[in-house]
């Protein structure tokens, strides 16, 4: 099992900053990626961005980047998603998630809400 709690949205301004965080616990060396997903009202949950074990990133949304940088800091079991130049679309609900050989995990969510 693996454990994951996000932290760091909230309101901001367009052009503004935001830095999620994501806790994992539990059997975090049977993680092979994780990333952040996002989800803004009525459309479907898609991935942003994602790192693997061994440190290779992806952005899977065109539209973040140059703006969103995905980093780890394995003494704290801890990714984050560096967000910039924050813009209205940008709002949703981001997930953290963590896959490892037989399922995925989901935190909780957190919303990012980015005013005009």
């Amino acid at each position: 099992q693996v454990q994951l709690v996000e932290s760091g949205g909230g309101l901001v301004q367009a052009g503004g900053s935001l830095r999620l965080s994501c806790v994992a616990s539990g059997s975090i060396f049977s993680i092979n990626a994780m990333g952040w997903y996002r989800q803004a009202p009525g459309k479907q949950r898609k991935l942003v961005a994602m790192l693997n074990s061994g440190g290779t990133t992806m952005y899977a949304d065109s539209a973040v980047k140059g703006r969103f940088t995905i980093s780890r800091d394995n003494t704290k079991n801890t990714v984050y998603l560096q967000m910039n130049s924050l813009k209205p679309e940008d709002t949703a609900v981001y997930y953290c998630w963590a896959t490892t050989a037989r399922y995925d995990y989901w935190g909780q969510g957190t919303q990012v809400t980015v005013s005009s």
